[in-house]
């Protein structure tokens, strides 16, 4: 078997693939020789791809090469090695059939799944007695994939639905860590976080659940954080006010009344007179008031996405020209 020349690299890695890493630990017993080194062709390459594992600065008068699976050249951990006289390739116990060892000493790994990250140690004899030259050793790490979040209800109705924020993808290898608008998401009673925090409940939701949700995921090696999310709480509306509060007026002045309610989505609005329809808006105007205005005035907010409604009334009297005085007051129903 000839050298082995390395194809370029034409992988396409997006987001959704597993990463494979790889950073080398070097150790040589011959500081009079060349450093041996390993590089890992590409450097980044997708679960179920291909990684070349190049061996540089080769002592001379070699033997062989083997290549175990771990940081111990032991027996059980021998994969594959090459013999240079004969040009021999010989399969080890932990031989997977993926393995493919070049007379370069390279090792190329085909189909790569998550069971191939780890140690890795190149063993290279010289001729002679005894086994000499260097011995290489890397590790291939799983670089996290970027998490998602996903949910049973982004816009849930406050008081009355449960939510679930889940941390996707589910593994037992990461820790999961939540993020509220920019801060880490401390835990209390009515936030539970089960299964090593991967799923985040909110029992019985409120308005102040509002706000940008993240999740990262945390490894030995490293973290990532998931793209933001809005939980965005449906409520309301709550009891109006009407502003002003005024409650009498004088024939010939202009009568401008505003109704406001907290509500999410904003609350749609009807006046009514005498219980009687008056006309929709929030605001409600009428120049030039006359004695015939006077009369019990209502707001009513309306909110459709949960479907509730809240009013207020309040009595408004019209006095002739010559009667003078505001008086406030309002009733809520």
């Amino acid at each position: 078997m000839g050298p082995l020349s390395a194809p370029a690299c034409t992988l396409h890695i997006t987001w959704k693939e597993l990463l494979l890493t790889a950073s080398l630990l070097i150790f040589w017993n011959a500081p009079t020789t060349a450093q041996v080194t390993i590089e890992a062709q590409p450097t980044k390459v997708s679960e179920g791809k291909d990684v070349l594992l190049l061996v540089h600065n080769l002592p001379q008068n070699l033997t062989g090469y083997i290549w175990y699976k771990g940081q111990k050249t032991d027996l059980h951990l021998y994969v594959t090695s090459y013999v240079k006289d004969t040009e021999t390739v010989i399969a080890g116990p932990a031989y997977s059939g993926r393995e493919t060892v070049y007379s370069n000493a390279s090792l190329l790994i085909q189909n790569v799944t998550q069971k191939d990250t780890g140690s890795y140690t190149i063993e290279i004899t010289k001729r002679g007695d005894r086994t000499e030259g260097e011995i290489g050793h890397f590790t291939l790490y799983a670089e996290l994939p970027k998490p998602y979040i996903t949910s049973n209800n982004f816009n849930p109705m406050e008081n009355k639905n449960v939510v679930a924020l889940t941390c996707e993808p589910k593994t037992q290898n990461y820790t999961y860590v939540w993020w509220v608008n920019g801060q880490s998401l401390p835990v209390t009673p009515r936030l539970k976080q089960p299964g090593e925090n991967r799923i985040l409940i909110l029992a019985n939701v409120t308005r102040n659940d509002t706000g940008s949700y993240e999740c990262e995921i945390q490894d030995r090696v490293g973290s990532i954080r998931s793209d933001p999310v809005t939980l965005d709480v449906l409520y309301g509306p709550d009891v109006p006010r009407i502003i002003p509060p005024f409650t009498q007026y004088h024939s010939g002045e202009n009568l401008y009344l505003s109704c406001f309610a907290d509500s999410n989505p904003p609350a749609e609005y009807t006046w009514t007179i005498n219980r009687k329809f008056l006309q929709s808006g929030q605001k409600l105007s009428i120049p030039h008031i006359t004695t015939k205005h006077s009369g019990l005035y209502g707001c009513s907010a309306r909110n459709s996405a949960t479907g509730r409604e809240r009013s207020i009334l309040t009595r408004i009297k019209v006095s002739p020209p010559s009667v003078r005085g505001r008086i406030s007051g309002l009733n809520p129903i």
